[in-house]
């Protein structure tokens, strides 16, 4: 499958905006506008599309913060499938090719993100994929997971 992380611009950002999770899943995330706005805010954060076959299928963000930790942290954050792509592996997909282009970005180290406890289905993925949780919380809340 051709899996593609492209970065959020003036051709893609209204499909950007267009994309929803499931209703279950709407206390867990941000919307795209919530997020793009963020970014905005947090110039550390690069939006980025996930496309499968040439299709848009979810967004996420990711980026170095400085004066986090000793040495700083790079972060994925904000990593949403479309509702109607949900189900088919998406996200374990696009989470191995984030923590690749991560990786190749910013060099290898820890990489961090953040859920909710409660967002099993994300927990899982997650840990499947080697992150694990440490005793932090971000600023909202959400707790802090890291794949050494």
């Amino acid at each position: 499958m051709n899996l593609e992380i492209h970065d959020v611009t003036a051709t893609n950002y209204r499909d950007i905006l267009q994309l929803k999770v499931a209703q279950s899943q709407k206390d867990y995330i941000e919307t795209p506008y919530e997020c793009l706005e963020d970014s905005v805010e947090w110039k550390q954060f690069k939006p980025v599309g996930l496309y499968a076959e040439g299709k848009l299928v979810g967004f996420a963000m990711y980026g170095f913060f400085k004066g986090e930790g000793v040495d700083g942290r790079l972060w994925i954050d904000r990593l949403l499938i479309d509702e109607q792509f949900q189900g088919r592996g998406y996200g374990t997909l696009f989470m191995r090719k984030l923590v690749e282009t991560v990786t190749k970005e910013y060099g290898a180290q820890e990489i961090y993100l953040s859920v909710y406890p409660e967002n099993e289905g994300a927990v899982r993925l997650y840990q499947k994929l080697g992150f694990q949780f440490i005793e932090e919380r971000d600023i909202n809340g959400e707790h802090i997971m890291v794949k050494p």
